[in-house]
């Protein structure tokens, strides 16, 4: 059945003011027959809500380089687009995903409704490996060392600010965001004060404030 809350807002006919036409109730008890009282008339009644119809999704979902196949229900009047997150129950964990591609039957899509999508293509953002290009701290840029960092997916790099993980100590000089990120001006950032999180960073950009050592990679 559909979880209500107190306060939340539902379609039902009211059988003082309105038995054939749904009017607005207000939900004021939840259960399984909820108690509701309709705006119109102020008359308060139970109700069983409608059960809530969904349609099962395939869903691939990337994490740190491997895919793995998994299904989701989702409303089956949903609208799907590409950057939406949500959680996904798996047998070993909850993961949150966000959608990168929608298989339909035209080929691969930005936006469509959940009816129309045969396979929701995603990556986990939960936790993150993002990818790091680090250049000597004298300046530099013909040698170069490349590795990834483990972070939480909300972890935010700043333009100009110095992090520290574990025997790594850089400052950020530059980040490219990925293609499904959102919200951002650019693709590419380097002025001072320029920030994104690590579930939409492409590439890190940083000079390495750790050593002064560097031999051939």
């Amino acid at each position: 059945m559909t979880e209500a809350t107190p306060g939340e807002r539902v379609a039902l006919p009211c059988p003082a003011c309105s038995p054939d036409l749904e009017t607005v109730h207000e939900v004021l008890k939840p259960g399984g027959h909820v108690t509701v009282r309709c705006t119109d008339c102020d008359h308060v009644h139970k109700e069983q809500l409608p059960e809530e119809t969904t349609l099962q999704r395939d869903v691939v979902v990337s994490q740190d380089g491997e895919s793995f196949t998994a299904q989701v229900d989702v409303p089956e009047d949903a609208d799907l687009a590409v950057g939406e997150e949500f959680l996904l129950e798996t047998e070993e964990a909850v993961l949150t995903v966000r959608i990168t591609s929608l298989e339909t039957d035209e080929g691969r899509e930005e936006e469509a409704s959940v009816e129309a999508v045969e396979t929701i293509w995603s990556r986990a953002v939960g936790n993150v490996a993002v990818n790091v290009t680090m250049h000597p701290k004298d300046g530099r840029h013909d040698e170069t060392e490349s590795f990834k960092l483990q972070v939480p997916g909300d972890f935010e790099f700043v333009v100009g600010e110095t992090e520290e993980f574990g025997d790594e100590e850089f400052t950020v000089e530059g980040i490219h965001v990925r293609d499904d990120a959102h919200g951002y001006d650019h693709e590419k950032m380097d002025f001072d004060g320029d920030s994104a999180v690590a579930k939409d960073i492409n590439r890190l950009y940083v000079r390495d404030e750790s050593s002064t050592a560097w031999s051939a990679w």
